[in-house]
């Protein structure tokens, strides 16, 4: 009750100081999502009521209307990630991650740096498709086995979160922001980067945020020898199945990215795409997976989603987004380097004391009034601020694997923020430069 007590105490103090500098809506607005924000921080409530909750309140204090709420529950966008899920939900049920795992983790050396590596690339491959909390879940147990020594815990458990967050960011489905990248982007009528565009955008950030980050966790233990003796499952029947459907599905989104320059009306919605192989799960002859299995489908995530888009169309929609653009026209002057770099440094770091989903759904209106009002590049910016968001590695609110790790009673939260705070900044600069040296040529 407390917390539901200060979340209450938050809002109306934002909607007191609001109303000196914006509207009366906008004030309600910053009111609204100040105490949502704390109510998804502090866990006081559901992750999936706390989302639900625009829907109730933008129409009851006359913010946006429950017509205009409403839809952005059932963006297209959604239902990719639900495809995304299902494919996930079958590869956990078959345990072909478990096989994936294997194969990757024995391709390294036994030493203490080569299992900070295999741990940290492991966590990146698999949550490029997989659930970055599920990742964690599964890798945190093989972490906490492979050694006796307190600092190899340490040191194997921040790779396993490290490597889950560097690596969700390399597909559209891999984080929550990516996703609602993607919606805004349809909002204000820009055609999102197609599934293998995306992955050749964030390769470079993933490549050397995986080769450096392991390479720091690993200076102080490098020299230390382990033995270690991972089995590599065979494959059975269903593995393999679910193997070949997922190769038949890369293969059609390799398809679609060669096709689409030279005959787009060719080309397949993604959408669709992900949602049918999600389904063709359940055909008789392959039956990987059971209507049962939906249940595992988070739907709390859905809800987060949809108070996402939410959120943003309502910070468009009130004016909010252009007033609080009106207050960033300083930096505009900056050379777009720099711009860039204090974008990425100020997303990374905000997110660490919030969802990193809610200041997504927040900032990237504002960043887009912003982009527009002073002629900057709005896709540049808006794909920045992204990524950004998905590398905070100081705090355990900052994200999930964080958090996860830190349950394990291993880790001081002191630790981690002292190794993290290196980590943003290396994430920032390394965003940032792809930004000013890649996207910039690819992006708009």
């Amino acid at each position: 009750m407390k917390k539901l007590l200060s979340a209450v105490v938050l809002g109306l103090a934002l909607f007191g100081l609001g109303t000196l500098a914006f509207s009366l809506t906008q004030a309600k607005l910053l009111g609204i999502v100040g105490a949502l924000v704390y109510l998804w921080s502090s866990e006081a409530l559901p992750l999936g009521v706390v989302s639900l909750l625009p829907l109730i309140l933008f129409p009851s204090f006359g913010v946006l209307s429950l017509k205009a709420t409403a839809p952005n529950y059932a963006k297209s966008i959604i239902f990719l990630f639900i495809g995304g899920f299902l494919l996930a939900i079958a590869m956990q049920k078959t345990k072909l991650h478990e096989y994936i795992a294997a194969r990757l983790m024995a391709i390294f050396p036994k030493s203490a740096r080569g299992i900070i590596y295999a741990l940290a690339i492991t966590a990146a491959t698999l949550s490029a498709f997989l659930s970055n909390t599920t990742v964690t879940i599964m890798l945190m147990p093989i972490a906490l086995f492979l050694s006796e020594d307190i600092r190899l815990k340490v040191r194997y458990l921040i790779a396993t979160a490290y490597g889950a967050s560097i690596g969700g960011i390399f597909t559209p489905i891999g984080t929550p922001p990516n996703l609602i990248l993607l919606g805004f982007l349809e909002d204000i009528h820009i055609n999102p980067p197609p599934f293998l565009e995306w992955m050749f955008l964030t390769a470079p950030v993933v490549v050397l945020m995986i080769l450096i980050v392991p390479w720091i966790l690993s200076l102080s233990v490098k020299d230390l020898q382990i033995t270690c003796k991972e089995s590599i499952p065979a494959l059975n029947r269903e593995q393999k199945k679910l193997g070949i459907i997922l190769l038949v599905l890369m293969l059609l989104l390799l398809a679609n990215a060669i096709v689409k320059p030279f005959f787009p009306s060719l080309v397949l919605n993604e959408k669709i795409l992900l949602l049918g192989f999600g389904l063709l799960l359940f055909i008789p002859g392959i039956d990987l997976l059971e209507w049962e299995d939906t249940r595992d489908l988070p739907y709390e995530i859905v809800f987060l989603f949809g108070a996402g888009f939410a959120i943003a169309a309502a910070f468009i929609k009130t004016g909010l987004a252009s007033s609080l653009a009106h207050y960033l026209s300083s930096f505009a002057h900056l050379p777009l380097f720099a711009l860039l770099f204090v974008i990425a440094l100020f997303v990374s770091f905000s997110t660490e004391v919030t969802s990193n989903t809610a200041l997504t759904s927040i900032s990237l209106p504002v960043f887009y009034e912003f982009a527009n009002k002073n002629g900057l590049p709005v896709e540049i910016i808006l794909f920045t601020a992204t990524i950004a968001a998905s590398y905070a590695f100081m705090l355990p609110i900052a994200t999930p694997p964080n958090a996860i790790i830190m349950s394990s009673r291993v880790i001081k939260i002191k630790e981690m923020a002292k190794i993290g705070f290196i980590v943003n900044l290396i994430g920032v600069a390394v965003v940032s430069s792809t930004a000013i040296l890649l996207w910039r040529y690819f992006i708009g």
